[in-house]
């Protein structure tokens, strides 16, 4: 029994990307992406470690410039939960890995906490339900254009607060629900928030798995999970955060940043 898992947090950060070229060094009102999501991970209070694994040598200086600690990662890895799972076999003293985006800014430190908490308690043998190695987020989908917006991950739960499948479509199909502007009024849709919670000692597993037949259909690495017949432990948030795939993303998070600056 742990008295206290020790949390390590590994924000991958990749210097190629399909949409936005350097995408965690694009400076947002001063400072660059990566920077800013670091900083909102060490305001968890349940991490007691952040890294960055990256392959590219000007994320790794630009993370040791502003005083952050960085693991160097093969290039020809691709997915971040395969760039976490490499890392951890440098992190002997963690219990519990979090793999957190590097592009999700405005990500709040209280999601972090709330994603970690129920993996602490599964640890400590206090968790009611079955056993799990991985946690992540969900959120309600208040919204036609989110349920019906591909970019948007979508995730089915069960009665236990576990993920039965994740889609970028809208899932479930609802067969008699005639105007699909109504879908999220009608039944309870959920919004996936791409924060990984794992147990150490499963991510020596994960690592050598290959590419799974759904995660390559629908290119979210959680599939691989689900396929090898493991339990993701689904948590529900009242936050949001919004991922940087594209400039109007550069610009919108620039404007809240903005204004939240203002405010204060």
């Amino acid at each position: 029994m742990f008295n206290q898992p020790h949390v390590v947090a590994v924000i991958p950060a990749r210097g190629a990307s399909r949409r936005l070229a350097a995408k965690p060094l694009i400076d947002l009102c001063g400072k660059p992406m990566i920077q800013h999501v670091y900083e909102r991970v060490q305001m968890a209070t349940l991490v007691d470690r952040v890294t960055v694994a990256t392959d590219n040598e000007r994320i790794a200086e630009t993370v040791r410039k502003f005083g952050g600690e960085v693991i160097m990662t093969p290039s020809e890895i691709h997915s971040g939960s395969d760039r976490v799972a490499h890392v951890a076999r440098y992190l002997t003293d963690a219990d519990i890995v979090v793999n957190l985006q590097g592009d999700e800014p405005l990500i709040a430190p209280q999601m972090i906490d709330e994603a970690i908490r129920p993996m602490t308690e599964n640890l400590q043998q206090k968790s009611p339900h079955k056993d799990f190695q991985v946690g992540t987020l969900a959120r309600k989908i208040t919204s036609a254009e989110e349920l019906h917006n591909p970019n948007v991950v979508k995730v089915v739960i069960d009665i236990d607060g576990f993920a039965i499948f994740f889609s970028r479509s809208p899932i479930p199909y609802m067969r008699d629900g005639d105007d699909k502007n109504k879908w999220h009024l009608q039944h309870p849709y959920y919004k996936h928030i791409g924060l990984y919670v794992f147990k150490k000692d499963f991510l020596s597993s994960f690592a050598t798995w290959k590419e799974s037949a759904l995660e390559r259909i629908e290119r979210l690495e959680q599939l691989r999970i689900i396929e090898h017949g493991y339990n993701i432990k689904v948590t529900l948030t009242e936050y949001d955060s919004i991922p940087v795939d594209t400039q109007e993303d550069v610009e919108r998070v620039r404007t809240l940043m903005h204004q939240t600056t203002v405010k204060q």
